[in-house]
């Protein structure tokens, strides 16, 4: 009998244990986020470029999908420069203001002293002013980080290079100026996490302040 509830223990850890891995991005369903010439994108004349396979830009704008998303898992790479800080966006209602319209989960640099001393919100892997990450991921500048984002509903779970970094209900977050835990929120994130729709544009940050960011193998599964 001890032995069968042992085992019956172990089964339980081990599919937890799977559901909290990082998901993979490969089989049926997945499709490029872009095309290879960004056809298919919303983005500013002369920004955004792609060279063997690397998407970025040379300016602080976004590039955005032409469609809007629900209830779905994105997956990419991305390497990082000496001091960026860049991000992922989702859930975004209006491209022209999106910074206080969306959800970022950040990418940061935090072998750079700016970005390791910021607010923990500030964090690679976590949810941009509303939610640190769980632990420190991101690889040093110039190495092949791999980010995965599961949406659905108000449910957004952020994996980095293996680990879950950062698992929010965003229904939690009723306060522009509060997160849950009591810490302050950016004033200009102004709109209450549990009042955002949650469908809209897929956008990655370009260049932004003085670092250089690039994606690639930027692809969705709905």
């Amino acid at each position: 009998m001890k032995s069968a509830v042992v085992l019956a223990a172990l089964v339980a850890c081990s599919a937890m244990a799977s559901a909290q891995s990082q998901p993979e991005a490969t089989g049926a369903g997945w499709t490029p986020l872009f095309a290879p010439d960004l056809a298919n994108a919303d983005k500013p004349a002369g920004v955004w470029s792609v060279a063997d396979g690397e998407l970025t830009a040379s300016a602080d704008q976004c590039i955005w999908s032409q469609t809007d998303y629900e209830n779905f898992t994105l997956d990419l790479e991305f390497k990082t420069a000496n001091g960026t800080n860049s991000g992922v966006i989702i859930y975004c209602t209006d491209v022209k203001n999106w910074i206080p319209k969306s959800v970022e989960v950040q990418i940061a640099d935090p072998f750079a002293d700016k970005w390791a001393k910021a607010d923990p919100t500030w964090h690679g892997g976590g949810i941009f002013g509303h939610l640190a990450p769980a632990k420190q991921m991101t690889k040093k500048p110039g190495e092949w980080n791999r980010m995965t984002i599961e949406a659905k509903g108000k449910q957004v779970k952020v994996w980095l290079n293996g680990e879950l970094t950062a698992d929010m209900d965003m229904a939690l977050w009723t306060s522009a100026k509060k997160n849950p835990n009591g810490s302050g929120i950016p004033n200009w994130l102004s709109t209450p996490f549990a009042e955002l729709p949650t469908k809209g544009r897929i956008g990655l940050q370009g260049k932004h302040g003085d670092a250089t960011v690039w994606f690639r193998n930027v692809k969705i599964k709905s």
